[in-house]
């Protein structure tokens, strides 16, 4: 996972917003997944697929964050998404 791969939501899943949060189901393991709201603005933002850069620069323009920071806690979120099946990473070659 880096910068330029692309992220897109998984088949496997549906979602819904629940008061600036989201709750995702993983349609093939039945388990339901909680995001903050932060993690829930992350998570509309896939909306369609995305480049991890993006999602990064999107972040840095609505949020005072450290650029580390934001970088670091985006791949810690997206590592877990893809772990659970809620989302696919499409590498640059």
């Amino acid at each position: 996972m880096n910068l330029q791969s692309t992220v897109r939501l998984s088949q496997n899943q549906v979602s819904c917003n629940l008061g600036g949060e989201a709750a995702i189901l993983n349609l093939k393991s039945g388990i339901y997944f909680g995001l903050n709201p932060m993690g829930a603005a992350i998570w509309k933002l896939l909306d369609e697929p995305r480049t991890i850069d993006y999602l990064r620069a999107k972040i840095l323009e609505n949020y005072t964050v450290e650029p580390e920071r934001c970088e670091q806690d985006l791949f810690q979120l997206l590592d877990e998404l893809n772990q659970n099946g809620l989302i696919e990473l499409v590498d640059a070659a």
